[in-house]
């Protein structure tokens, strides 16, 4: 796949409004009306955690009143309703969204609006307006669901209320970070959490301890095996949800010792000092077990933070296999206060008790 191949699925659909969502043109005077088919469309795609944007040539004001009154305006995020190019507002989208524009569609009646995306970004997948009640049926738009998949929109919305809430925010990041109230849930993955893992490992980076990717017969495996810990994190704040988040892949060795064969979180909580509060609490449930925790460490240009990380949670390195360092926890440090740690201990069991263990 080149830089300007579509991507396997489709994110975000973008939409034109005037004889695409809705039938009729709004500066016109028109009363304007929606089809059912398109409003199942809408639905459908938003379940399975495909998100919808705006770009249309209208006033903002009119646009989004027509929305409301048709009862669809909380399915749009971000939307871009001006009088620009389309190329424009649909880049605006994927930026705000934070979100490849080969993983973005435009949906427009017009041929003219089509040309000028395809040809300014030939990533995305232009589509005609004839073509919305076949969307649900295309492969693209078909992307396989994870246990948050119904909820993504909301999770979008509170990210973006939150962002602007820290843009305003006046006070040290310290204090912002207080009057959260972030509650971190660690739990073992279910079956329907691995689509999400599944995507973390291929799309995570920063904050990633080898850069492995697992697939999901892989994860399913492990999760069942004895010797191993598949468990997911998830973080909440005073905002929302923000999903799952991260990956704790544990592996426990016939004398009982623990090794963090994988360890990732999401660049969205980079700031947030949630490996700070993992990697303390792992350390801490690991001396009440009696166990040695290790982690292996492929250090490569992208996760110097995750490295940094490491070494502030007491991580020192015991030896080096071929460029992955295995890194040993040793020096007791505090877990931040301003997150609520739940779940860990729960999630990982009496795997000491379970594999003998140290005496």
């Amino acid at each position: 796949m080149t830089a300007q191949d579509p991507a396997p699925f489709v994110k975000c659909v973008v939409w034109d409004l005037d004889d695409t969502l809705w039938r009729g043109t709004l500066v016109e005077g028109d009363d304007v009306v929606l089809d059912e088919a398109t409003v199942e469309v809408l639905r459908t795609l938003d379940e399975r955690g495909i998100l919808h944007s705006i770009a249309s040539a209208n006033d903002a004001d009119a646009a989004m009143a027509a929305l409301e009154r048709l009862g669809v305006a909380e399915y749009f995020l971000v939307p871009q309703i001006g009088w620009g190019a389309k190329s424009l507002s649909v880049q605006a989208v994927a930026d705000a969204l934070n979100i490849g524009v080969d993983s973005l569609a435009f949906v427009d009646d017009q041929p003219f609006n089509l040309q000028e995306v395809a040809h300014s970004l030939p990533a995305v997948r232009c589509l005609p307006a004839d073509m919305i009640p076949q969307l649900a049926g295309l492969p693209e738009f078909s992307p396989p669901v994870s246990s948050e998949s119904g909820s993504r929109r909301a999770m979008y919305r509170s990210m973006h209320t939150r962002d602007a809430a820290e843009r305003d925010f006046d006070g040290p990041p310290q204090q912002f970070l207080d009057g959260l109230g972030m509650v971190c849930t660690v739990a073992a993955a279910e079956p329907d959490d691995l689509a999400r893992v599944e995507e973390l490992t291929i799309r995570t980076h920063q904050l990633n301890t080898t850069g492995i990717a697992y697939g999901r017969a892989e994860l399913r495996a492990l999760a069942s095996a004895p010797t191993h810990r598949v468990l997911v994190v998830g973080l909440e704040d005073r905002y929302g949800v923000y999903g799952i988040i991260g990956l704790a892949l544990l592996a426990v060795g016939d004398d009982g010792d623990w090794t963090l064969e994988l360890f990732l979180l999401s660049c969205r909580v980079l700031t947030r000092g949630v490996s700070s509060a993992l990697l303390a609490g792992l350390a801490e449930v690991a001396r009440e077990q009696g166990c040695v925790l290790r982690a292996r460490f492929r250090p490569n240009d992208r996760n110097r933070a995750m490295n940094v990380a490491l070494r502030f949670a007491g991580f020192e390195q015991v030896a080096d296999d071929d460029g992955t360092l295995l890194l040993e926890q040793r020096k007791q440090i505090k877990a931040p206060s301003h997150i609520d740690l739940r779940g860990l201990s729960q999630a990982i069991g009496a795997v000491a008790v379970e594999s003998g263990g140290h005496s």
